[in-house]
């Protein structure tokens, strides 16, 4: 498994309307081949965002970011930005939940 994470700095006056954009696609994004989750956060009262998303392989992150949808989304998004986006593909190598 890995995680894809993608941040994301909008213009102020763009957030909106990407998280209008998100809400259009997230499920379909969710939906995609090999896909497991999909998070959305952002960072408290600023216009940056971060996507987080679980794949079952390297390969299915691949086929999405070669797919439609991604060209379609990415497309739409893109012309928000105020900074360049960065993106890490990572994996987990430690993970603990305290159970209360």
């Amino acid at each position: 498994m890995i995680i894809r994470i993608v941040k994301m700095t909008f213009k102020q006056e763009s957030t909106q309307d990407f998280e209008h954009l998100f809400e259009q696609y997230k499920e379909h994004i969710a939906r995609a081949e090999g896909c497991i989750s999909l998070k959305l956060i952002k960072q408290h009262h600023s216009p940056v965002f971060f996507t987080i998303s679980e794949w079952e392989h390297e390969k299915y992150l691949e086929l999405y970011r070669q797919s439609e949808l991604f060209n379609t989304v990415w497309a739409s998004t893109k012309v928000l930005f105020g900074a360049k986006p960065e993106a890490w593909t990572t994996e987990i190598l430690f993970n603990s939940s305290v159970k209360r």
